[in-house]
């Protein structure tokens, strides 16, 4: 496309994808292409057909989002210059005042946006979408999809490990006991994926998200959780960032914080208890290198299960927690039923529709 290699830029830096930038000659602005890196795991779920087709119908109604720009007759999104808040502040650090005050603007944006304004192609069917305000509606269907595509998908190669963790079918139960009853809000616009690689300070100070690609329509209050969980503030910051979305979102639709006092907490144990099925299989297998195991990652990788497995103990219905030992014990197991059992033990790919 660009007839000169010297004016691609990339790969970049990121987790999903290899992402490149082109920079056109002449001035003309540059945008980025990518594609999904093969070894990478998607546990997530998905509603829009195209990222960029979103992006579009969004520009008028949210003004931190990149613009899409037809090139060759392909429509690719315009590159951010700046630096991600993750590399400004990792995770457990403290934010900018001023990125503060911008993510709540974005909020404000995003639950202004509801979904009859948005004609997006979708991929998922009528039947798995809740209706507008049901909230337990919606996280079921979340709950749903960490059960069939996270858990039962891989339990052919994972069911000795989830089993040795305290993980069955019956964590699910739990979980729904331990989660229903959210109140009504009115569905709007979510990110969904809102942590610091995915937010850029440009070099003005201005705020963008970027990769919207778990966008979808639903509960108001499952993106501040979601925001939340993956951005790890100080405990005083983020009561500052829970008061200033509420005040934020009633301002712009009000209702939309609805029983926040009681439900911020479920959505966030969901989170946890999400976390723990995609954690385990990305963990084991992170330890699986050429046929071999890294018993050196080893101690490290058991400790980060047994945390994770901790903070997810209430609404999975853990009693106990395995130990640390008896965590790399199990993973050591896993490997060596793995090297024994024939077939193919990675993972399925991810299935085209959620």
């Amino acid at each position: 496309m660009s007839g000169d290699p010297s004016l691609v830029r990339g790969p970049l830096k990121g987790y999903h994808h290899e992402t490149y930038v082109l920079a056109p000659p002449g001035g003309t602005r540059a945008v980025k292409f990518r594609e999904p890196r093969a070894e990478i795991l998607w546990f997530d779920r998905r509603c829009f057909r195209s990222e960029e087709e979103l992006l579009t119908a969004l520009r008028p109604h949210v003004s931190r989002v990149p613009d899409v720009v037809d090139v060759g007759g392909m429509p690719l999104q315009a590159f951010i210059e700046g630096r991600t808040l993750g590399e400004l502040r990792r995770p457990g650090r403290r934010v900018p005042g001023s990125a503060c005050e911008q993510i709540l603007d974005l909020f404000g944006d995003l639950v202004r946006v509801t979904p009859d304004m948005l004609d997006v192609e979708r991929r998922c069917e009528d039947d798995d979408r809740a209706e507008d305000g049901d909230s337990d509606g919606f996280l079921e269907r979340l709950i749903v999809f960490v059960e069939e595509r996270v858990y039962a998908r891989n339990a052919p190669a994972f069911a000795g490990l989830f089993h040795a963790l305290g993980l069955s079918d019956e964590s699910f139960s739990r979980l729904r006991k331990h989660v229903l009853g959210l109140r009504r809000r009115g569905f709007c616009l979510l990110h969904a994926d809102l942590h610091r690689e995915n937010l850029i300070l440009d070099p003005a100070g201005r705020l963008w998200a970027i990769d919207w690609e778990l966008a979808m329509p639903g509960d108001p209050l499952y993106d501040l959780a979601t925001h939340l969980y993956l951005m790890r503030y100080p405990a005083d910051q983020e009561r500052r960032i829970v008061a200033g979305w509420r005040r934020v979102v009633e301002r712009c639709a009000p209702g939309a914080s609805n029983g926040w006092e009681e439900d911020l907490p479920l959505l966030l144990d969901f989170k946890r208890a999400q976390s723990v099925f995609t954690d385990v299989i990305r963990v084991a297998l992170s330890l699986r290198e050429a046929g071999g195991f890294d018993r050196v990652a080893l101690p490290d990788a058991a400790g980060r299960l047994r945390k994770i497995l901790t903070a997810a103990a209430p609404p999975l219905g853990l009693t106990q927690v395995p130990s640390r030992a008896r965590i790399a014990a199990a993973l050591v197991r896993w490997h060596e039923d793995g090297r024994a059992a024939p077939g193919d033990h990675s993972l399925p790919a991810a299935p085209d529709v959620y």
